[in-house]
């Protein structure tokens, strides 16, 4: 239990600054870099770009390996915050982001290999034409493996928002909102995998949900928690551990007489 009153501000302000270092390297990531870089339907041009945008492309690569590692040190910070809430949602929410890091490694080196066989360092035999269709041919992988990871960003907000919801130190409707928020990109993500042609109109549709993670990266980044509930929070789910660890050690008070 902690013992520092300040304490759980603080892991919820750090979690909040931790948060928004990571929407930031996310806009880079997913918005700014690839309309420099894809032309859609144009392998020869995006090819191209790539090599005539390499630092660029490289800071690209950098981006995301930094945006996963901040990932893994929010999602601990969130841990830390609400484990005394329910500690198996909050176990959930660990394993729903950790499963998606090795995957983000694999898509990135894609896009390292991907500018060595434009560089010419990689399949120096085969024709420009036919090192340009393997180069873009990976990062359209990394693509797809962008739409699979959609499912995941909208799983992990489930027990998010069952925690926030059911602490007693953040308001319910982050919980909700949140919970709305983790619908929306599970709805964006198997349209885009079934109904491709939708996408469009599914983000366009399901785009207010999104504030919802922005709200609750605001609220404790700018706000924290009510230190007060927290504490009795904690205390109460201490007092329920201690009498569960009573029962397992010594059983139930009727066996015990």
């Amino acid at each position: 239990m902690e013992t520092d009153v300040s304490s759980p501000k603080k892991t919820a302000r750090l979690a909040g600054l931790l948060y928004l270092v990571w929407a930031i390297t996310g806009f880079y990531g997913l918005s700014y870099v690839p309309p420099k870089i894809m032309v859609r339907g144009d392998t020869v041009a995006t090819a191209n770009n790539v090599l005539a945008h390499e630092f660029l492309f490289r800071t690209f690569i950098v981006n995301d390996l930094v945006s996963s590692a901040i990932w893994v040190f929010l999602v601990l910070a969130l841990y830390r915050l609400f484990k005394q809430v329910d500690e198996r949602q909050a176990k959930l929410l660990v394993a729903l982001v950790i499963v998606q890091i090795p995957a983000g490694f694999v898509m990135e080196a894609f896009n390292i290999t991907s500018l060595m066989i434009l560089k010419g360092e990689l399949l120096k035999t085969f024709e420009l034409s036919q090192r340009q269709d393997l180069a873009v041919l990976f990062l359209k992988i990394n693509d797809y493996g962008t739409l699979t990871l959609e499912m995941f960003w909208g799983l992990w907000l489930f027990p998010l928002a069952i925690l926030v919801y059911r602490s007693r130190f953040l308001p319910r409707f982050l919980g909700v909102w949140l919970i709305i928020d983790g619908f929306a990109l599970l709805a964006i993500s198997f349209t885009s995998l079934l109904l491709p042609g939708y996408k469009d109109i599914v983000s366009k549709i399901a785009w207010p949900a999104l504030f919802g993670e922005l709200a609750f990266m605001l609220w404790i980044l700018v706000k924290g928690v009510n230190v007060q509930r927290w504490q009795e929070q904690a205390c109460a789910s201490g007092d329920a551990r201690m009498k569960a660890a009573v029962r397992r050690r010594f059983g139930t008070p009727e066996e015990m007489k």
